[in-house]
């Protein structure tokens, strides 16, 4: 049976325009406690709100879909789409901020040091966005569940769930896509 989200999301698709005033009750506190995980990997001093987060990753998420006239299959792919939204108003954010690529001082990271996890400054930010960026030419979907990971705040299990791999596959995945961006962040 097609749980309520998807209904009112494939009611969305078919132009019921009051559809999408239902929708936000029903994922407001999973998009918050995605906004909120997310936020608390942010520096100190940020300014934006998990709150504030989500409405606008919610804005662009149902504004853009009669635009672009995107349609969502599956709950999984809503939050797949809102994690996405909320990863591109945080690098939008941080560019906005006229963050500067660190002058000729390499990142170091530390041997065994995840990239994932150290990323706090906007600089940082900007450079993972790179990376992954530059990861989705050469494997999307590798990219993409380190996006449900890291931005959406998943467990392999949900994102490989959403991704149509199994827990193996995604396991090997995340490994080779943290070690891939590892190397590549210690580049720049």
């Amino acid at each position: 049976m097609r749980s309520d989200v998807t209904q009112i999301l494939a009611a969305i698709d078919n132009g019921d325009a009051e559809a999408s005033k239902t929708l936000l009750p029903l994922v407001y506190d999973e998009l918050r406690k995605l906004a909120a995980q997310r936020m608390k990997e942010e520096a100190a001093g940020h300014t934006l709100q998990a709150t504030a987060l989500v409405h606008e990753a919610y804005l662009r998420l149902v504004g853009s879909r009669d635009k672009q006239g995107k349609s969502w299959d599956s709950r999984g792919h809503f939050f797949a789409a809102a994690a996405e939204a909320m990863r591109r108003i945080l690098i939008d954010r941080a560019r906005a901020k006229g963050a500067q690529k660190r002058s000729g001082n390499p990142a170091r990271l530390r041997l065994g040091q995840d990239p994932l996890k150290s990323v706090e400054q906007s600089a940082e930010l900007l450079d993972l966005d790179a990376a992954l960026q530059k990861l989705a030419g050469e494997d999307p979907v590798k990219a993409e569940l380190v996006k449900l990971r890291f931005f959406a705040g998943l467990t392999l299990e949900e994102a490989g769930r959403i991704l149509g791999i199994s827990p193996a596959t995604a396991d090997r995945h995340w490994s080779y896509a943290r070690a891939w961006l590892y190397h590549e962040m210690s580049r720049r």
